[in-house]
This record gives structure tokens, sequence and C-alpha cells, in this order.
């Protein structure tokens, strides 16, 4: 009987993995070939076609480049621009050789007008040079941002066979993005004067939603960042709120220019009709068989509009949010123990105890903090 349990448990925690569906989705007319829609606060993904392919993602790479440059400079440094930043091919801010601008410009030119010298400055100045910065983004955003899929070799998105990433992944760099304030207002501006050595213009956002091109009067449209390049196709991130849910949409992949922003409208449509931000506050505490066990930080999960469920805490400590009518699991997440637990009996821990234990260790350690709060699946 205990073999039969821990098989049991083993495979219910393997059906709880990351990068799944917890809702039953409807089917949206999306052209793009892949595509996701994320709550930006709990991180569950509400809708996905193909959001785990890996694709090209043009320039919405300067996503990341854009945390990346935030974490590790000041926006006040001064860059002095190189020379081989001044000869990148695609879009640019035109800047010129032995150009001094400072790190903040810098990262508003390539948000706002996808200036691929921009990020090449940005990469040298940080990194030594755009060779070194890959090796080391690529380390940023899988020990930092808990990526799995996605693999840099610029920080502009340029065409490269091993240039590659996921929706899935896009929008989780995006989230974590999010949670910088400098990152938001450069992300959200839609209009800034550019006064370059070579340059003197006024910089609109390309993102034609944010700028208003596409009217959308359901949410407010808070961000984004738009990419093309021939091999990869259009390629888009938006950000959008209305009341206390915030959504990421992420759209990759086709040959029609106005596709991704209908796709946006469709994704963020579907987002605000059917679901609702809920949140644990931090502090909250939960007690089960004596034990107590608190949330650390404020604990956010999404439930569809009108979802009624319930929360309970397991004796490991492990809070579990389901569903009320359908015991669907909604999210689980491990709680910190304010109290020591009683010393199990002899008797009740079995050859199998160890394993067990070595098993929730790293269940507790390693899985749940580096695939995030929710573990999600398919019905």
């Amino acid at each position: 009987m205990k073999v039969y349990s821990i098989l049991l448990f083993c495979t219910a925690i393997l059906l709880l993995m990351p990068g799944r569906h917890v809702f039953a989705q409807e089917e949206l007319q999306l052209m793009s070939e892949s595509a996701v829609l994320m709550d930006a606060k709990s991180g569950q993904i509400l809708y996905g076609k193909n959001e785990t392919e890996r694709m090209n993602p043009a320039s919405i790479t300067k996503i990341a480049t854009a945390i990346y440059a935030i974490e590790h400079s000041n926006l006040d440094e001064q860059v002095t621009v190189s020379e081989q930043a001044t000869m990148v091919e695609g879009t640019r801010v035109y800047l010129e050789a032995g150009e001094v601008v400072s790190m903040e410009k810098l990262l508003t030119g390539m948000i706002m007008n996808s200036g691929n010298d921009a990020a090449v400055a940005i990469a040298e100045h940080i990194d030594g040079s755009v060779a070194q910065f890959s090796k080391n983004i690529n380390k940023y955003l899988t020990n930092k941002i808990g990526v799995t899929n996605t693999h840099f070799e610029n920080p502009n998105g340029l065409y490269n066979e091993n240039h590659y990433t996921t929706a899935a992944d896009m929008a989780k760099i995006t989230k974590y993005a999010l949670a910088n304030d400098t990152f938001r207002k450069i992300f959200g501006m839609k209009e800034y004067h550019w006064d370059g050595q070579s340059w003197d213009t006024t910089l609109l956002t390309h993102h034609r939603l944010l700028k208003g091109e596409f009217p959308y009067e359901t949410a407010t449209i808070t961000g984004g960042k738009n990419g093309f390049i021939n091999e990869a196709g259009f390629t888009l991130v938006t950000t959008a709120e209305k009341d206390n849910l915030e959504l990421i949409a992420v759209t990759m992949k086709t040959n029609f220019k106005d596709a991704p922003y209908s796709d946006t409208i469709q994704l963020l449509d579907y987002g605000f009709k059917n679901f609702t931000s809920e949140m644990i506050p931090k502090g909250t505490i939960f007690t089960e068989d004596e034990m107590k066990y608190m949330v650390e930080e404020d604990l956010y999960f999404t439930t569809k509009n009108g979802q009624d469920y319930k929360q309970t805490v397991d004796s490991h400590g492990v809070l579990h949010i389901e569903g009320n009518d359908t015991d669907q699991l909604i999210v689980s997440v491990p709680l910190h123990p304010l109290n020591a637990p009683k010393p199990a009996k002899k008797d009740d821990q079995g050859i199998f105890a160890p394993v067990m234990d070595h098993f929730l260790h790293y269940l507790s350690a390693v899985l749940i903090p580096t695939t995030g709060i929710a573990y999600l699946f398919h019905f």
C-alpha cells in the first residue's frame, strides 16, 4: 500500500508540471502560429497555442536585453558608442561612433524605436562584446528568470539559427520584467524626444495598440514591443490592465502585418471576459494538524469568473487551491512553517520514508521555486 501511495504521489507531481493550462480553453481563431495569454501577477497560463514551440522572436528579444541591462547597470551611466554598434543593420536610432549616450536613453531608443544599434551599444558596454553578452544573458535568463527553452545569440533579435525562444518563455520574461518600475516606464512610453548627435526627432512607439492605431476600449494597454524579420515574421508582446487583472499576450510568427494585433485583441478580450485575479495577503496563517504555516509573499492566483474555490494545506505544508465544484487544482505553493513538526512515530515511517523525505525536499526546494508558484495542467 505504501509503495502504491508513493507511486501515485509521484505520478500526480508529474501531471502538475509547469507549462500546461489550468483551465479548459475556447478555440480562438488566431493567425499567429504561436501565442500565449498569461496573468501577469500569478503567472498562470490562461490560453495557449503552440506556446512551447521554439521560434525566432525578432525584436521582442529586446525585452530581455532591457531588463538584463537595467539590473546590470545604472541608468545614468554614460555609454561610448563603438564603430561596430553603428554598423548594425535594421532599425536604428542612428548612433555615431564615439557618441556618448546615457544608458537610460539607449534603453528608451531600443524599446521605443527598436534601435538595433542601441542594443549593441548596451551589450558592449555591460559585457565588453556581443558574444560575452550572449553568454551572460543566457545564464541570467535560465538562473534568474527560470526560462527553459530560450537561447539568445545577440541583444536585438537579428536572425541567427541558434537564436530562439517560445511564447511561454517570452511571457515569463515579460512577467519578471514588469516587477521593475524602470522597465514598466520605458515599456509603456508612447512618445520621446530623441536629441542624438546626428538625429533629432520625436520617437513614437512602434507598437500600434499602445500608440492607438488599433482602438481597444476593453482595457488599458500598458506596454508593448513589436518585432519583425523575414525569418521570424511578425511578433508582438502586449500588456493590458483592467480593474485588478493584468494580462500579458504574446504572439509569434505570422506573415500578415495586422495579424499580431487582431490576435492580441482576441486574446485580451478572452482573458478579461473570463478570468479574475485573486490574492492571499503576505502573512496569512494556515493551520494543519497543529502546524502553523505562513504565506511569505502576496500570493496571486487566477480563477474563472464566478468560480468558487477552497484552500487546503497538506501535511507537508503545501497550500492547494482548488475549484469547489470540480476539485480542479488551480495552484499549489509551499508555505513557510512557523513551528517544528512533531517527530513521526517509528511505525509510521516505513522503509520508504527516507526516499519520500528526499523527494519532498527536492520538490519544495527545487521544482516549485524554479517553476513559479503554479503547477498547471490541461483538461
